[in-house]
């Protein structure tokens, strides 16, 4: 397989939003959801790319998408070339590199904010817990450890934020600005899934330590929206190499976070290049995390 890089698109589209990684395109009902190869680490979008990384961003949400279907119902419409407007069809360049990074989904309603479920005790969740003895208001038993996993999973939404970090908040705050029944509808939801996902990549030899995930409404009906556990949007530990009291080497963006916090970068704007080795071996995680869930090679 060629591995190719695309920081950015130029479509023959109304463009609806540009994101950190991915640009979204107005169809009108419908919205196509391209995930370039961009990768942002401390509010900042690196310099260079991470091949494939948006290839790996859409066929591991549109294969969890149809994994749990019968949980919740979600915006997926098509990955299928076939499927994209003619005016994109008719430039084979732009298709060849489209390929496999692209969704075409139903355009929902968005709920402003990031459902996150935490199985272990990790990230903010573990500076939270050193602090306070909980996370995100939720109060966990004395005594664990970084990495530690919790007796249950917990819920801890966070405000969406276009820039800049997202602030967690507790449930009742989130329950206050989308009322009572669907912030608990949010909240179960997002535990079953997390509960589902989570058994499914441990026989699997992946630890998701936790994840978030966005919900939308569409003709009333609560549905899943964005991307799907991915390594992006998840904490992704090997089995092999978990050892609680700290944190577990992973397939997600933490290798890229290692190697900008040693570089001496002062994490205000512009980020600095990445090394060659880093985006191999960053590429290579992304690839493997697709690989280990989907027991099959990321499609050529």
């Amino acid at each position: 397989m060629v591995s190719q890089i695309a920081t950015t698109t130029d479509l023959p589209l109304p463009k609806f939003s540009v994101g950190k990684v991915r640009d979204t395109y107005d169809l009108g009902d419908r919205l196509l959801m391209v995930a370039t190869d961009r990768i942002s680490a401390f509010d900042s979008i690196l310099p260079n790319g991470i091949p494939d990384k948006g290839r790996v961003l859409t066929q591991l949400s549109a294969f969890w998408f149809q994994r749990l279907s019968d949980l919740i119902a979600n915006h997926l419409i098509s990955v299928d070339i076939a499927d994209l407007p003619d005016a994109v069809r008719a430039d084979t360049e732009q298709c060849d590199l489209l390929a496999g990074r692209f969704m075409i989904v139903k355009m929902a309603k968005r709920y402003d904010f990031e459902c996150v479920v935490r199985g272990y005790l990790a990230g903010s969740g573990w500076v939270d817990y050193q602090r306070t003895g909980a996370v995100c208001g939720v109060a966990l038993p004395a005594g664990l450890r970084q990495g530690d996993r919790l007796p249950e999973p917990i819920f801890t939404p966070a405000t969406k934020a276009e820039q800049g970090h997202d602030i967690n908040i507790s449930l009742d705050e989130m329950k206050r600005a989308v009322g009572e029944d669907i912030g608990q509808t949010i909240a179960d939801a997002s535990i079953a899934i997390y509960k589902t996902a989570a058994a499914y990549a441990l026989d699997r030899g992946i630890i998701i330590a936790d994840t978030k995930m966005e919900f939308g409404q569409l003709d009333g009906e609560l549905i899943l929206i964005d991307e799907l556990l991915t390594p992006d949007s998840s904490r992704y530990w090997p089995v092999a190499d978990y050892r609680p009291g700290g944190s577990p080497p992973s397939f997600d963006k933490q290798f890229v976070r290692d190697w900008l916090e040693g570089s001496g970068w002062n994490k205000q704007p512009p980020a600095p290049a990445l090394p060659a080795d880093v985006v191999a071996g960053a590429a290579r995680r992304y690839r493997e995390a697709y690989e280990w869930l989907t027991g099959a090679p990321l499609p050529a």
